[in-house]
């Protein structure tokens, strides 16, 4: 006779992901997870099949999170604009979600999933990206913007800005970044 489930996948992902939030994927343990959930460590094997899956299926929901985040701030602005508030809205999630920005930033196993959500959100930063450079420069330009992002993040938890002047440095780049964008 078949047991009834005590959870399924999207109760585990719930749970993993406010660890995660908390502690980081460094400290993420599927032990402390499994005994959140009230279940056998084991048991979490039937909904991933390791750990590296786990964290793809995280990913995946990391990355809808930015492309929210991402829409929402670029709203129903012009496109300079729109592309100024995405910008500004990416930073402020690296930095009031820093252990989901470093998550999502990481190799991890890529799956069907993590494609999909990946597509999504690069679709619409390079759909937007086409509305300043044109269709045929939107995926170069699309990526320089978010080398520029991706950068300007990952100087900043450096330290690299302490005596500087950060928020002017990075309005500074992504004017070069839009005049560069729309010659």
């Amino acid at each position: 006779m078949a047991f009834p489930s005590k959870t399924d996948r999207a109760q585990i992902l719930a749970a993993a992901m406010e660890q995660l939030e908390r502690e980081g994927m460094q400290r993420l343990s599927l032990r402390s997870l499994a005994a959140s959930l009230g279940l056998a460590t084991n048991a979490l094997y039937r909904y991933f099949e390791d750990r590296s899956h786990l964290e793809a299926a995280l990913v995946a929901q990391i990355t809808l999170k930015m492309r929210e985040t991402l829409v929402k701030a670029a709203g129903r602005k012009q496109p300079e604009a729109a592309v100024r508030a995405m910008a500004r809205a990416y930073l402020k999630f690296a930095h009031e979600r820093r252990f989901l920005y470093e998550a999502w930033i990481k190799p991890c196993t890529h799956t069907q999933e993590s494609q999909i959500a990946h597509e999504s959100l690069w679709g619409f930063v390079a759909g937007l990206v086409a509305q300043i450079a044109g269709e045929t420069r939107a995926p170069e330009a699309a990526t320089a913007l978010w080398a520029f992002l991706h950068g300007f993040v990952e100087l900043e938890a450096a330290g690299v800005f302490q005596q500087g002047k950060p928020l002017s440095s990075f309005e500074w780049g992504l004017t070069a970044w839009l005049d560069a964008a729309q010659t």
